[in-house]
């Protein structure tokens, strides 16, 4: 559930934090008095865009912030933020924050980690569903009151083995495609992927060959430099006539009289001992050093060729001999599977017959359920809707299958003829569509020939209700979706909300004080002016404000309106 929602400078709340109950929560309030700004904070927070102007005049930012309590919540929230690299939850508590500044900086954070819209968007999924009165429309779409027809059948299994076949199937015709072209196109490609394989093949690389072979090259070019700088520096240390063993010898002497004279000096000689020694080990080093060291103008050649070589195979198939040596590997795949060809595509034209007769099985398997499940949906959705007005209303599901004979090209769904192929739907070979008749003597008609947005309302009330079972999210926000209703249709939308509120958590704003009634926690909206500006506030009602707020809900001060308050929340 949705526990706190903090709203700073956004539209007219300057800073507000909200706590909201579970069960059943409504919101009142004057027109215009803010009421919205609830469910844009939300939205916000479910990674809808921006819009800067909502910023509070005067400021710089707005952020919002809601703790949700997850720790009933059946969604994988944990393995998701393990996977997104954010923090884990403390106690149960979700905690989304979103900020965005009218310079045009856009921040959004899940337990303090930094993260993306997406995610928010992913999160918001399982968390929040938020209905107005716009997504009356939603129920309108075909694909919708399957969705709809699937959830409350619990079909969600075989709808996306259904699904992962599609997916797979998708993937082979890819395939098979890759390998039918016209005899130019396969000669060409043919011979452009053996000179490939045959190029980077012949050339023997090893992924850390390039440093070696850049090394060996430097050496070589530069070897009558070595050679000469190396002589040099070798005939310094022990040939020349003032060279440096020399000198060092003469010392050594020096420091012996010093010692004869004076005990204390001997670490001065030994020190000078140890000098000889450390250049007489130089001296042998370097001369090993020179005698590896050839002028060979043979191999410096072969060398630059090498690296040449490998320069250029860089530049045609990868960054690094890394990449040119997959480059060839996948190089030598693609060859095998085109000089393979006909046997390739047996091999995925068996895989596509294996593929079409199992979508053929489980598709008619989810048909079936789906006939079962539609029985069952219609009357609990009459039953729903006698309650909210309509006694003698009928609301049917009609479907449509389309055909599944794969043994006849020219009609079926899954021909693997050229031309006559036709990916099905991932939702299976379906289409239903809801037909409702809200009084007797008429005919059902499609949910969408229905004009009175009263009657959309209801339908979309009852589906609410009915689904309410089975579905996880826990947190259910509407939106003045009681419009063009009232009477004793307002007592029983109210009670369908508060029924709702047995199983999540919900949020409803409204101006039928029948519907508001019936909530367990009831927040008013009000307009007031601070320091020159005018800001919205939410205040959690007490009995007597409820009282007073219905009573105004009502139409009036009256003693009349006051005793049906009074009588509604009784």
């Amino acid at each position: 559930m949705l526990t706190t929602l903090r709203i700073k400078n956004l539209a007219l709340v300057a800073d507000l934090t909200l706590e909201l109950q579970p069960g059943y929560n409504v919101i009142t309030g004057e027109t215009g008095a803010g009421k919205s700004i609830l469910i844009g904070a939300l939205n916000l927070l479910l990674g809808e865009r921006a819009d800067r102007t909502l910023i509070r005049s005067g400021e710089e930012s707005c952020s919002v912030e809601a703790a949700f309590d997850v720790s009933r919540l059946r969604a994988p929230i944990k393995s998701f933020l393990d996977d997104n690299g954010l923090e884990p939850c403390e106690d149960g508590q979700l905690v989304v924050k979103r900020v965005f500044t009218a310079a045009g900086s856009n921040r959004q954070f899940v337990n303090g980690s930094p993260t993306t819209l997406n995610i928010l968007a992913a999160l918001g999924e399982w968390l929040v569903d938020i209905h107005g009165p716009h997504d009356h429309q939603s129920l309108l779409h075909p694909a919708r009151q399957l969705d709809i027809l699937d959830a409350f059948g619990n079909l969600g299994e075989p709808r996306a083995a259904f699904s992962e076949l599609v997916h797979r199937r998708a993937t082979i015709e890819a395939e098979k495609a890759a390998l039918i072209v016209d005899e130019k196109t396969y000669a060409q490609q043919l011979d452009l992927l053996r000179f490939q394989v045959r190029e980077i093949s012949e050339a023997g690389l090893q992924p850390d060959e390039e440093a070696r072979v850049e090394q060996d090259y430097r050496r070589a070019s530069n070897a009558a430099k070595l050679i000469e700088f190396g002589q040099t520096a070798l005939a310094l240390i022990g040939e020349a006539d003032d060279a440096v063993l020399t000198r060092t010898g003469e010392i050594g002497r020096m420091l012996r009289e010093l010692q004869r004279l004076d005990p204390a000096a001997a670490p001065l000689v030994a020190g000078q001992e140890q000098a000889v020694t450390a250049l007489r080990e130089l001296q042998g080093e370097l001369a090993h050093y020179l005698e590896r060291i050839e002028l060979d103008p043979a191999r410096l050649r072969e060398l630059e060729e090498r690296l040449n070589l490998i320069q250029s195979l860089r530049r045609k198939y990868g960054a690094t001999l890394g990449d040119v040596i997959a480059f060839g590997e996948e190089a030598r795949k693609k060859l095998h599977s085109l000089e393979e060809r006909d046997a390739e595509l047996a091999r995925l034209n068996a895989a596509l017959q294996k593929l079409d007769a199992d979508l053929s099985r489980v598709g008619k398997e989810l048909s079936t359920k789906r006939r079962q499940v539609i029985p069952k949906l219609s009357k609990a959705v009459m039953n729903e809707l006698s309650s909210l007005g309509f006694r003698q209303c009928r609301f049917d599901i009609t479907i449509t299958t389309e055909s599944i004979d794969s043994s006849d090209n020219s009609q079926s769904l899954l021909g693997l003829q050229a031309g006559t192929v036709r990916i099905p739907h991932s939702s299976g070979f379906d289409t239903i569509e809801f037909q409702f008749a809200p009084n007797i003597g008429e005919p059902a008609r499609p949910l969408r020939a229905i004009a009175s947005s009263g009657e959309m309302a209801r339908v979309m009330l009852a589906l609410k209700t009915v689904l309410a079972v089975e579905d996880d999210i826990p947190v259910l926000v509407f939106d003045e979706v009681d419009a063009n209703v009232g009477g004793e249709t307002a007592h029983a939308v109210g009670g369908k909300m508060r029924q709702i509120a047995d199983r999540h958590q919900v949020l409803c704003i409204t101006h039928l004080a029948p519907v508001a009634a019936q909530a367990t926690a009831h927040f008013v909206v009000s307009k007031e002016l601070k320091g020159g500006r005018t800001i919205s506030d939410f205040a959690l009602l007490d009995r007597p404000g409820r009282v007073a707020e219905l009573t105004r809900m009502l139409g009036g001060q009256s003693d009349a309106a006051r005793k049906h308050a009074e009588s509604l929340l009784k």
